[in-house]
This record gives C-alpha cells, sequence and structure tokens, in this order.
C-alpha cells in the first residue's frame, strides 16, 4: 500500500486523529531532504500560500526532485496563478459544468467547492472529476456566473484549510479518505494533428537563444527533411494547434507567454521544446542544486539561504568571495559576487525581499565555462564561452548599456574530453528528454556543473560550428520521431 504524506503550513492545520497519514509542516519537508530517502510516499501539499517561491510551491518543487509524487505540482500552481494561463480548459469545463444543469434541479450554485476531484454532490460529480483531470489540486474553489440558461466560470482557484468553514474541513477530511485509498492516476493528454513546425520568436528581444538568421538556416536544413519551419510570436497562441510541434526561441520563464505556448502545445500533444516541466525543472536554482546532489552529479559545494541565521554558515562553509544566486535568472542575472560578510549581508537582504530562498555556492575561478548541447539524452554539440573581459562571467551586465558577452570557442564531440561529456549527459538526463544545455566548470579538484539550461543558446556559425548541419538534422529527427510515435 502506498505511503502518504501530508504538507501543512502549521502543524494544528489538520487534526492528527482524523487521518492515518503521515503530517509534518512544509518548513522541515524543506529543511530535511534526508526525510523519507529509499521511499516513494505520495505527498499532499495542503500548504495555505502556493504562490510562486513561498514554502508551499517549494515544497511541491523539491518533492518532485526527491523522487516524491505530489499534489498539486508547481505546474498546477502556475496554471492556477491567472486566468489566462487556464482559460484553454475553459470552453470543456464550462459545457461539463452546464450538462450538470439538470441534476442540479436547474440552477447552478455561484461558488462550488471540489476536494479531491469530488463534488459536494453527486449532481455535478462529472464535473468535479473532469476539473480534477485539468486541475490535480486537494481544494479547489469555482466561482460561477449563471445568467440566461447558461454557467460561465468566472474564476478556479485554490481553497486553503484556513479559508473552509467547519463544515467543508469536514467533508475534506472524508474526501481525502476516499482519495487516499484510489490508485494513483495520471493527467490526461490531448493530441491534435498536422505537419509543420512554430518556432515562437520574439523579434525585439536583447539576448535571443537564438538568431532569426540561425532559424532561417534551420528552416533550410529541415526543408530537406521534409519539414516546414514557421516562425510565430506570442499573438499566436490562438493558431497553435495549427501546427505539429513546437520549438521556443524566446528566453523562457514560467510567469510570462513562453510557459502558456509550452503548457498549450503539451495539451494539444505536441511535441515541445521546452516542454513546460524542463521550463520548471531547470528554471530555478534550488531545484537543480537538490536534483543534482540527489543524483550524485558534481556540482560546487553549496549553502541553502532560507534567511539571515543562513548567512554565517554560507561564509563559514564556502568561504570569500562566494556566488549568491537568484533561484530563477538567466544570462548571468540574478547571478552576484560577495566578496565580503557586509556585502553577503546586503546582498541577501535584498533579494530575500522577493524570494524565500537563495543559493550560495563556493566561487569557482575558470577562464571559460564548456557548455555540452545535449538532446534526447545524447551530446549535440560542445563549446567553450570565454568570460566577458575583465570580468568572472560569460555575460557582464554591469557595465551599464547593453549587456558585454565573452567569446566562444567551438569543439567537436570527439575532440571534447569524455569525462566533461559524460558528466553533462548525466545532468541531462535528471531533468528530460528535451534540448538542454549544460555549463560545466572545469578545475584541477575536477568538473562541476553549474546550471542546466532548457532553453540553450543554438547558432548557426556556433554552438554548430563543431558537429555542422548534423546539430540541425538531429534536432529535426528528435520532432519527427516523436510525431511518428503517435502515428501520425
Amino acid at each position: 500500500m502506498a505511503s502518504w504524506v501530508i504538507l501543512v503550513g502549521r502543524i494544528s492545520d489538520v487534526d492528527h486523529s482524523a487521518t492515518p497519514h503521515k503530517i509534518i509542516t512544509n518548513r522541515d519537508y524543506l529543511a530535511h531532504p534526508a526525510l523519507f530517502r529509499g521511499q516513494r510516499p505520495n505527498v499532499i501539499n495542503l500548504s495555505n500560500n502556493y504562490g510562486y517561491q513561498s514554502r508551499g510551491y517549494y515544497a511541491s518543487l523539491l518533492a518532485s526532485s526527491r523522487g516524491h509524487r505530489v499534489i498539486p505540482t508547481v505546474e498546477t500552481m502556475i496554471d492556477l496563478s491567472e486566468r489566462k494561463l487556464y482559460e484553454n480548459a475553459l470552453p470543456e469545463l464550462e459545457q461539463a459544468l452546464n450538462r450538470c444543469r439538470k441534476e442540479l434541479g436547474g440552477e447552478i450554485p455561484s461558488r462550488l467547492t471540489v476536494f479531491f476531484g469530488i463534488a459536494p454532490s453527486k449532481a455535478s460529480d462529472r464535473f468535479a472529476r473532469l476539473l480534477f483531470d485539468w486541475f490535480r489540486a486537494p481544494a479547489l474553489e469555482v466561482a460561477i456566473r449563471d445568467e440566461k440558461g447558461w454557467a460561465s466560470i468566472r474564476k478556479i482557484g485554490f481553497l486553503p484549510l484556513a479559508r473552509m468553514s467547519e463544515a467543508e474541513k469536514e467533508r475534506f477530511v472524508a474526501c481525502l479518505g476516499t482519495y487516499t485509498s484510489r490508485e494513483w492516476r495520471d493527467s490526461r493528454t490531448r493530441t491534435q494533428a498536422r505537419y509543420s513546425f512554430a518556432t515562437l520568436v520574439d523579434p525585439n528581444e536583447e539576448l535571443p537563444p537564438s538568431a532569426i538568421s540561425s532559424l532561417r538556416h534551420w528552416a533550410r536544413v529541415a526543408e530537406k527533411m521534409g519539414v516546414e519551419v514557421e516562425p510565430i510570436t506570442k499573438k499566436d497562441l490562438a493558431r497553435l494547434a495549427n501546427y505539429d510541434a513546437l520549438f521556443i526561441r524566446e528566453t523562457t520563464a514560467i510567469s510570462n507567454h513562453t510557459y502558456r505556448f509550452a503548457r498549450r502545445a503539451q495539451q494539444e500533444g505536441m511535441p515541445v521544446i521546452d516542454d513546460p516541466l524542463s521550463m520548471i525543472r531547470c528554471t530555478n536554482k534550488v531545484y537543480l542544486n537538490e536534483l543534482m546532489t540527489l543524483n550524485k552529479v558534481p556540482v560546487p559545494p553549496t549553502v541553502m539561504i532560507a534567511g539571515p541565521a543562513d548567512l554565517e554558515i554560507a561564509a563559514q562553509t564556502l568561504g570569500f568571495p562566494l556566488v549568491l544566486k537568484i533561484p530563477d535568472s538567466s544570462f548571468s542575472r540574478g547571478v552576484k559576487k560577495a566578496s565580503s560578510p557586509a556585502e553577503l549581508k546586503a546582498l541577501a537582504t535584498q533579494w530575500l525581499a522577493d524570494s524565500d530562498l537563495l543559493i550560495a555556492q563556493k566561487f569557482l575561478p575558470t577562464e571559460y565555462d564548456w557548455r555540452i548541447g545535449v538532446l534526447g539524452g545524447e551530446p549535440l554539440f560542445s563549446v567553450h564561452y570565454l568570460m566577458a573581459k575583465k570580468h568572472w562571467q560569460i555575460v557582464n551586465h554591469e557595465r551599464g548599456g547593453k549587456p558585454v558577452e565573452g567569446g566562444f570557442k567551438s569543439f567537436t564531440l570527439a575532440g571534447t574530453p569524455q569525462h566533461v561529456i559524460d558528466v553533462a549527459v548525466r545532468a541531462a538526463r535528471c531533468i528530460g528528454d528535451g534540448l538542454y544545455g549544460v555549463d560545466l566548470k572545469e578545475t584541477a579538484e575536477g568538473v562541476y556543473v553549474i546550471e542546466v539550461n532548457d532553453n540553450p543558446n543554438l547558432d548557426h556559425g556556433c554552438e554548430d560550428a563543431g558537429e555542422k548541419d548534423v546539430v540541425w538534422q538531429r534536432l529535426t529527427q528528435w520532432f519527427i520521431d516523436r510525431l511518428e510515435r503517435q502515428g501520425r
């Protein structure tokens, strides 16, 4: 029988006598990675706050890195954070809701609570099950407007324990018991058909992962393989389903439209790079560090900063200078060097105002970073990114004006040290099956993974200089292989 762990904000949030399952606070779960080591519990996250970078958010994020199955996932948290992120689900949900009208006696309530896919009455069970298929969450609250014989959904949101009435808490505990006696089910997938690739771009982006000229080169290579490549922009979400696959070539962030495009593509059954889960995993350095450590992939000595008390631990463990990182940052932004306790305190105080957790790492100075591209779990390209002139990072954002980048030196895979490739591939395989850029530092003590990027640079004449058009051919074939497996 599966073991269950319930995470709460405060230990008093749930009556321990009401459930046989283990109850701990999300704080304890975050602070003790060794808890449940060697086990694969099913985790129910009942935090009162699932906001981005809250403890509730990190609890689900790190549950995934520990191999624990969790609801809600961070994908669900993000989906429900804004109406525009879940509006594609509303037509199907509203149809199901309105089919319940007869069973509900002709009137649909203005508020409906669904606990683990179970409605308050059997009359709306069909809708509740569909809602749970879309958004796997312990407790959901649906605000409804019923006008002229048609019920429309105004809002879908989480219902924390703190806002439940006593009657709702009793019902919630009963539904919890019903749910934990069931087998864990995977969420639904949706498929769509046609045979051309969409490439999401922003022509005005300052540091895009691929230049438009590089994407034109890919289009020429793909055309010889019977594939049409067409650029789209953030205005084209509504027509995404007209394409067969999606390649995102804007800098990704789970808080902007790139995540919406990836999520929509996944819901349509389209092969997509970057997929939503890879975006969530790679854009957060807290998750990456714990995932790499768990899988014995070498990373620099690291201390997690959750508050002022951790600064002294970081200073004693790592020494100075050390590198402080905001969990979600790209192109060397949100990554700074602290050379003294005073600098560390000032920087950490500033950043902790916006993020519950920071990462501090040992400073490993090198003249370059290795970047190994990995696609489908196999090495794709190899390059040195050189440090920006008179700077310790490959991109210098501190000079004012435009960012200053260092140079590069491309390698064939055969000309790259095998131990560097091996570590990069191990790191990428921890994330998924898509396209990743693994940044590594080669030191006298060994090779260390600094970062795994879900949205790596891929430009003609740079990343492809070693392996030539084989890079683009393999990229195209990655999509084709997945389409053929779907029988398209």
